[in-house]
C-alpha cells in the first residue's frame, strides 16, 4: 500500500460475510463504506489503499470470499464548497420554511466520501434561491433527518433557522410520523408485530449497524404484512425511533431481510425458484426495496400537522407486480 500519513487517513476494516460472497471487491467496498461511490472505491484500490487479508490488492474485480478481511485507508475529504446543481427533484411541497421532496433511490442526501457533489443538498441550493443554509454543519445545511442513498421516499428539508430548530426537536423527540414500504424475503407468521431490539455499531465493521447489547441504543420498529407471496412479502413499517439503518437491521434480525439490499438483505436471486420474468424484475431493483411512503410533521411556522405521501419508484413497483403475478 502507498505511503500515507496515519494521522490524516481514516482506516476502514470489514469482514466479508455470507451475503457478500461472489461480489467484486469494488462493489463490496461501495456497499459497506457508507455513501461511498464505486468510482471512489475503485480509485482507492488502484491507488494501493486497499488490502485483502493483509496483502495489497490492485484489482477492483477481485471476487470476495466469506471470512476475508478487507482494510482500506480513506484519505481526508477535500475542502468542500457547496455549489448549486441543477439536479431534477420531485418537490411535493414548498413554502418559506420547508421543502418536502420525494428523494429518488441513488441520490445521496449530503456530501460524503466519493460524493462531494451531486447530492440532495446541491439540488436544494439550485431549486430554492431563498434557502438560508440553516444548521451548524456547513456540509449538511437544512438536514434534520436522512434516508440512505438507495432508499427512496419523502424527506423534509428546513430552509430557515427557525424551521431547522423546530424540525430538529421533532426528529430528536421521535415525533415525526413515518411509514415505510418494503419487499422482504419470506413471510412473517404474524399479521402485525413489533421488533424491539437495541442497535449499535458492529464490532467487525464499524460502518455497519447490528442488533447488539454492547453500547446499543433502544430501537423499535412496528410492522404490518400487507401482501404475502410465499418467497417474499410486502410489509408496511412504522418507526418509534430513528436509528441508523434501523429498518434494514431490524428486518435482517427478524429473518425477513429487505430485497435488493446487498449489505443487510438479499441481492442475489440466482437460487430463487421463481419464474424468469420475476427473477429479472428482482435483479433490476436499483438498491433496497425500501421506500419512505409517508412523513408527518408539525409545520415549524404554523404548528399545523401536515402529512406528505409518495408512491414507490418504478423498479419497486415492477418487482411487486412480478411477485403478484406468480401468486395464486
Amino acid at each position: 500500500m502507498e505511503p500515507a500519513n496515519p494521522r490524516n487517513d481514516e482506516i476502514f476494516e470489514a469482514v466479508v460475510e455470507e451475503e457478500h460472497e461472489r461480489l467484486r471487491l469494488d462493489v463490496f467496498l461501495a456497499e459497506v463504506i457508507e455513501d461511498a461511490s464505486r468510482t471512489f472505491v475503485k480509485k482507492l484500490i488502484k491507488d494501493g489503499r486497499v488490502a485483502v487479508n493483509g496483502q495489497a490488492c490492485l484489482k477492483p474485480a477481485r471476487t470476495m470470499t466469506r471470512g476475508e478481511q478487507v482494510a482500506a485507508r480513506i484519505p481526508p475529504p477535500p475542502q468542500i464548497r457547496l455549489e448549486p446543481e441543477d439536479i431534477p427533484l420531485e418537490i411535493l411541497h414548498e413554502d418559506a420554511d420547508i421543502v418536502v421532496v420525494n428523494k429518488p433511490s441513488g441520490l445521496v442526501v449530503h456530501p460524503a466520501p466519493g460524493h462531494y457533489g451531486g447530492t440532495l443538498v446541491n439540488a436544494i441550493l439550485h431549486h430554492c434561491p431563498d434557502f438560508q443554509r440553516p444548521g451548524g454543519d456547513p456540509v449538511r445545511p437544512g438536514i434534520v433527518h436522512r434516508l440512505d442513498q438507495y432508499t427512496s421516499g419523502v424527506m423534509v428539508v428546513a430552509k430557515t433557522p427557525r424551521a431547522h430548530a423546530s424540525l430538529g426537536e421533532q426528529a430528536a423527540g421521535h415525533r415525526f410520523d413515518r411509514r415505510y414500504l418494503a419487499l422482504v424475503r419470506g413471510e412473517f407468521r404474524e399479521q402485525r408485530g413489533r421488533i424491539d431490539a437495541t442497535i449499535g455499531r458492529s464490532t467487525a465493521d464499524r460502518k455497519r449497524m447490528t442488533v447488539t447489547g454492547i453500547r446499543g441504543k433502544d430501537a423499535v420498529t412496528n410492522f404490518e404484512v400487507l401482501e404475502r407471496f410465499g418467497v417474499a412479502s410486502l410489509v408496511a413499517l412504522q418507526l418509534e425511533t430513528g436509528r441508523t439503518h434501523q429498518i434494514r437491521v431490524h428486518l435482517r434480525f427478524a429473518g425477513r431481510p429487505v430485497l435488493g439490499d446487498p449489505v443487510y438483505g438479499v441481492a442475489d436471486f440466482r437460487d430463487w425458484r421463481v419464474p424468469p420474468e420475476t427473477r429479472r424484475a428482482l435483479d433490476a431493483l436499483e438498491g433496497q426495496a425500501l421506500h419512505a411512503e409517508l412523513l408527518g410533521i408539525d409545520h415549524p411556522g404554523t404548528g399545523e400537522h401536515m402529512t406528505f405521501t409518495a408512491p414507490p419508484p418504478a423498479d419497486f413497483l415492477r418487482a411487486l407486480a412480478a411477485l403478484r403475478a406468480e401468486t395464486p
